[in-house]
């Protein structure tokens, strides 16, 4: 580790050091908002809310919602391999869904937040065999104290964004100090690979995108009936994982079909916080809003029906043939999961920032399952080219569907590059028991 390097490092962790007092402050102000849990805040500074169960113990973080779903087949592995896991998140939302979906398959905490007296008291607590990161997740505190205390930091579906990446490259020597840290690094593509490398990781392996890999989103049979029967022969589009100016877009959308589609625009925000915002710029426009978590029904005049709760991706695309895909209009974006509506039978459009999925976007283009629209007016016509052409949107939805076939095996990889690590837990696991009665 260079001198630029290390002094770097120690005025990080003095700044926390200092600042820690002021994280209660941040975390309550953070809760007011909805960002956090209150009556779970103490986990944000490593206290724990649950028991460490006895064994072998995996500590897997992954950020937000679409990273833990993505490894939701990873940890169900884990399990069978008689390996507990500790899930821990960032957000709120993805704390709900893990307490929904996975409540039987992991212990859920609150990840701490990267300032010393947290991250210890947090390990020191847990004290897990690895520690697996998914995407992007490099927490220079966190990464350290794993490091001092010989616990292997691993990164899977690692991937790195073109801003990410140029930012790093900016500080070679603090990116080679952190990295070589890290004791394997899983990434996405080709690319993602060599990006890991240049910023010092070793060794750095291949396996795909393991969300490629996961199960079509679920949803509740009796809710998408309902909601069938209520939307009747109506044409439907879907804008989701939309942010920023991308829901006005959907509304303009909207509009200049409605006269000759009598159409029915399903649009779900990233971030269903800001419905409020979003149905009161729609209904300025003169748009009936239906909202999903007010069960407000689907009538002949609704205009949009607005995916504001959580979990229900399913749902959404499964009352629909053509799904944009967004946080691709702007630059900066990085795209969202085209997987989704492409393994559930959509016709994918989005935009061109998708940098965050670039190689799934390549694919998709290529086999003919995705189409990229420039603005407003091109999404326009792509929508309106698709609802009247019934051949061209099914053989756009079945060149999606086995283009996702086509890149399955990810998690299979990466189940074999954590072979090393994970094989002497599952040993460990079941020679304990036997040790404990004595055998």
């Amino acid at each position: 580790m260079t001198a630029l390097a290390r002094i770097g490092l120690a005025a990080y962790r003095w700044a926390g050091l200092i600042g820690y007092p002021l994280a209660g402050v941040a975390l309550r102000a953070r809760a007011a908002r909805g960002k956090e849990d209150p009556s779970r805040r103490l986990e944000r500074v490593g206290y724990a809310a649950a028991a460490r169960p006895h064994g072998p113990l995996v500590w897997l973080h992954a950020a937000s919602v679409g990273e833990m779903m993505a490894v939701s087949a990873l940890m169900r592995e884990l399990n069978r391999a008689d390996i507990r896991v500790l899930l821990t998140t960032g957000t709120v939302t993805s704390a709900d869904i893990a307490g929904k979906r996975l409540q039987n398959e992991v212990i859920h905490q609150f990840a701490p937040v990267d300032l010393c007296p947290a991250v210890r008291r947090f390990l020191d607590y847990w004290q897990p065999d690895v520690a697996i990161s998914v995407e992007s997740e490099i927490w220079p505190t966190t990464l350290m104290e794993l490091h001092n205390r010989q616990i292997p930091q691993i990164l899977v579906n690692a991937r790195l964004s073109d801003r990410s990446y140029a930012r790093w490259m900016r500080h070679p020597a603090l990116a080679q100090a952190l990295f070589s840290k890290l004791a394997l690094v899983v990434a996405q593509s080709d690319m993602d690979g060599e990006r890991f490398r240049d910023l010092g990781a070793w060794p750095v392996t291949v396996s795909g995108n393991i969300k490629v890999d996961t199960d079509a989103p679920p949803c509740d049979p009796a809710v998408l009936t309902a909601y069938e029967r209520q939307i009747g022969h109506r044409k439907t589009w879907a804008a989701i994982s939309t942010a920023d100016s991308e829901e006005k877009i959907a509304a303009m959308v909207h509009r200049a079909l409605k006269a000759s589609m009598g159409q029915l625009s399903i649009v779900v925000p990233r971030h269903p916080e800001r419905c409020d915002e979003i149905e009161a710029m729609m209904t300025a426009q003169g748009l009936t809003v239906a909202r999903r978590s007010r069960n407000d029904a689907i009538t002949p005049e609704t205009d949009i029906l607005l995916g504001d709760s959580i979990g229900e991706m399913g749902l959404y695309l499964r009352l629909t043939e053509i799904a944009f895909v967004g946080r691709s209009l702007y630059q900066g974006g990085g795209g969202g999961n085209p997987m989704e509506p492409a393994v559930l039978g959509c016709a994918v459009l989005s935009g061109p920032h998708v940098e965050n999925f670039r190689e799934s976007y390549q694919r998709l283009v290529r086999s003919g399952g995705a189409r990229m629209v420039r603005d407003a007016e091109m999404l326009a016509k792509g929508v309106h080219f698709l609802m009247n052409n019934h051949l061209a949107r099914h053989k756009m939805a079945d060149a999606g569907m086995e283009t996702v076939q086509q890149m399955r095996g990810a998690l299979t990889a990466t189940l074999k590059a954590l072979e090393p690590y994970t094989n002497p837990l599952t040993v460990k696991a079941r020679l304990e028991p036997r040790a404990a009665a004595g055998e």
